[in-house]
């Protein structure tokens, strides 16, 4: 089993319902932001650090995403008849992944800086490590509106705590997945065990993040990238 991730899991499953409106006729993904689908920037980060394959799962209005990813040379997985969440989709993705730590990466965000999957990659310890999740202090956050998820250590280990915020990707060992209960479940639950064992790194990032998970989110990211190419 190899000890660094290749893979990627791209979360492209849920309903949006915070986009309102613009989610009535397509899935969030295929938002356009900057000239092109949401889904197009993770989808860029991904080809950029090589990752193979890349799967996506879908479940709301997958027709038009599972359309535009397969001629992209993406993998999809349809959940259904029920959602099943990000620890649920994961597993459920497994047999397309293969095994080992993959990477995931929610395709609701905009990033302004170095490629966070290869920041990643640069800093994996897998001997130490059972997860290394990306994040960022509140300051190199636009758009988010929720409280921190973690606190971070100077060596990296994560708490659950306020001062830093996970930013939606990160490399996982998935071993552990099939003793979690069947069906939907977060990741979440994953992290609470690797918390308990000390084995939840964080790494922050050097750049910028935008939260597009809401109308007002479209605009802050094109203003965020508008400025990074200055």
């Amino acid at each position: 089993m190899r000890d660094h991730p290749n893979a990627i899991m791209m979360f492209a499953a849920g309903f949006g319902t915070r986009m309102k409106h613009l989610t009535k006729d397509q899935p969030k993904p295929m938002i356009h932001v900057a000239g092109k689908p949401l889904i197009d920037h993770a989808l860029a980060l991904a080809r950029a650090a090589n990752c193979d394959p890349i799967v996506a799962n879908l479940h709301y209005k997958p027709d038009l995403l599972d359309q535009h990813l397969q001629s992209k040379g993406v993998v999809t997985v349809l959940e259904q008849p029920d959602i099943l969440e990000t620890g649920g989709g994961l597993r459920n993705a497994l047999p397309k992944l293969g095994g080992g730590p993959v990477y995931t990466i929610n395709t609701d965000a905009i990033w302004a800086g170095p490629n966070p999957l290869l920041e990643l990659a640069a800093a994996w310890k897998p001997d130490e490590m059972d997860a290394l999740l990306m994040c960022v202090p509140p300051t190199h956050a636009v758009g988010y509106e929720g409280k921190g998820d973690f606190s971070m250590a100077e060596n990296g280990k994560l708490k659950r705590g306020p001062d830093v915020i996970y930013v939606g990707v990160q490399i996982i060992k998935t071993d552990r997945l099939d003793q979690m209960k069947e069906g939907a479940f977060s990741l979440n639950l994953l992290w609470d065990d690797m918390l308990k064992n000390e084995r939840l790194y964080g790494l922050r990032y050097p750049g910028r993040w935008c939260d597009v998970g809401h109308p007002a989110g479209i605009t802050l990211a094109e203003s965020l990238l508008a400025d990074a190419d200055v």
